[in-house]
């Protein structure tokens, strides 16, 4: 993705806010153009637990938009969850 002009950090540390206070950081698998939060899997299901983290690492990190992506499936495009706030 950096080769396509898009920032990409991977294993980023971002850090968490609530009430306008910093707890600490989250370390996020992928963090594309400052606004995507990507967290990466390879399970044989994406379990709610999963989703709730990924929701968690928005809220807490102010971002819009998360990608839950799971290798283990095998069509990948099956395997992308996509959540907004």
């Amino acid at each position: 993705m950096n080769h396509r002009g898009s920032e990409t950090r991977s294993s980023k540390r971002v850090p968490a806010y609530y009430k306008g206070r910093l707890l600490g950081e989250y370390r996020v698998d992928l963090v594309i153009a400052d606004a995507v939060l990507v967290e990466v899997k390879c399970v044989e299901h994406l379990h709610p637990v999963l989703e709730a983290q990924l929701l968690t690492y928005l809220r807490v990190t102010r971002k819009r938009l998360g990608l839950l992506i799971n290798f283990n499936s095998s069509v990948l495009k099956e395997g992308i969850t996509r959540r907004v706030l």
